[in-house]
């Protein structure tokens, strides 16, 4: 069986992250589903998903990573279409726009301290989809 759940929030940009783990448990206990594969990705090229600890210094030194990493400036894409967020492009690529993890008794396989996470990295607010697809018995 497969259950699909979207989930439509709007961020600030500017490497906001958003913890998604209630959200991805809500639609767990809504697939009522026992055992399977959890399944969670967004649809936009400036974003990720990923898992962290969602606690305040590591909320802090993502975004300093991301900067370090791979600074603002300097990119083609941007002085192809003017947008200035050829960066946030590439750190999506980095990170990936989805991430899977199995479940099993109705639980995904996570550590205490590991949550779901959505990591927004373009320079400006917008509207964000994400979807969690569960498949499983």
């Amino acid at each position: 069986m497969i259950h699909t759940h979207k989930i439509i929030f709007s961020t600030r940009g500017d490497g906001e992250i958003v913890d998604l783990s209630g959200r991805l448990a809500e639609a767990l206990a809504e697939s009522r589903l026992n055992a399977g594969m959890i399944t969670v990705c967004t649809t936009g090229s400036t974003a990720g998903i990923t898992t962290m600890e969602f606690e305040p210094g590591l909320r802090r030194d993502i975004p300093e990573l991301m900067e370090k990493l791979v600074p603002r400036k300097g990119y083609h894409h941007d002085a192809t279409w003017g947008d200035g967020n050829g960066f946030s492009h590439l750190r999506s690529s980095l990170i990936g726009t989805s991430f899977v993890v199995s479940f099993s008794e109705g639980r995904p396989h996570l550590g205490t301290w590991q949550q779901v996470v959505f990591l927004d990295f373009d320079n400006r607010p917008r509207e964000r989809s994400v979807v969690i697809q569960i498949m499983g018995e």
